[in-house]
């Protein structure tokens, strides 16, 4: 087969890369790089969305670049899962992984982050419930409008905190929060098998945010939707569904920081 045209059915793929696992063909690897490069921009470009002016898109897509080139050498076809799929968490990741690196979030924001996720999961164990934004203001000893000022201003964490691991005992148990939302008219059970206790530990915390937060984080991880296109289907402005994604995400961390402790 001659690897030039991108355009090609997905039995033509499949065959390329059973030929790429066993042959490791410099010329299969640098078509799919090419086929694929358009997928590192637009996760580069959903990213992008929210973060500071001094990220820059193009250093954004040259960290997911080697996401790809590493999805490329460990997909395994077998698996029978799109490596569209695989590709696009392994390009977030090293994206994010990235972002930690050169540190971009300011101590200060960080650790009000830390201290939001702190009394949100105080309160709601305490209460035994999902708590409100006018509780948690409470106890920060703000108002309302200055704890959704707040949130807006620790958004950025919050892009980097759903991709962060959760580890198991070992590296190969190493799972990604984004590889557990499986669409609910959708859910595979045989992608549920591996690591099940850890995936039902993650994905209770998911199912026991409010329903607009689970909502955003549903569409905007699985269904990839974007910010304002999430906005459009709740009927609720962009900065609105940013502030949605960034409580979730700070609940899921606290939730899930104490079930892991609990283990």
């Amino acid at each position: 087969m001659k690897y030039k045209s991108k355009e090609i059915t997905e039995a033509e793929e499949t065959e390329i890369w059973y030929e790429y696992v066993k042959t490791k063909d410099p010329k299969i690897r640098e078509f799919l790089i090419e086929k694929y490069a358009p997928l590192v921009k637009y996760v580069a470009g959903k990213v992008a969305v929210g973060m500071p002016h001094n990220v820059e898109f193009d250093d954004l897509v040259s960290y997911g670049t080697f996401g790809l080139l590493d999805a490329i050498e460990k997909y395994d076809p077998k698996k029978e899962v799109k490596f569209k799929t695989y590709a696009m968490t392994r390009v977030r990741g090293a994206i994010f992984d990235e972002l930690r690196t050169i540190d971009w979030i300011p101590r200060s924001v960080r650790q009000k982050a830390k201290q939001v996720e702190k009394i949100i999961i105080e309160l709601e164990n305490k209460l035994g419930r999902t708590v409100e934004d006018e509780e948690i203001a409470q106890e920060l000893d703000i108002s309302l409008e200055e704890f959704h000022t707040l949130v807006s201003k620790i958004s950025g964490t919050s892009l980097v905190s759903l991709n962060d691991i959760w580890h198991g005992n070992d590296d190969s148990d190493e799972l990604s929060f984004l590889e557990t939302i499986e669409s609910p008219a959708n859910l595979n059970p045989d992608i549920m098998v591996e690591r099940e206790e850890t995936k039902e530990i993650i994905m209770e915390a998911i199912k026991k945010l409010p329903d607009k937060e689970k909502k955003v984080i549903v569409l905007y991880y699985y269904e990839d939707l974007t910010l304002k296109e999430i906005g459009e289907v709740l009927e609720v402005t962009e900065s609105r569904v940013s502030q949605l994604h960034t409580k979730a995400i700070m609940r899921l961390r606290g939730r899930l920081a104490q079930m892991k402790n609990l283990i």
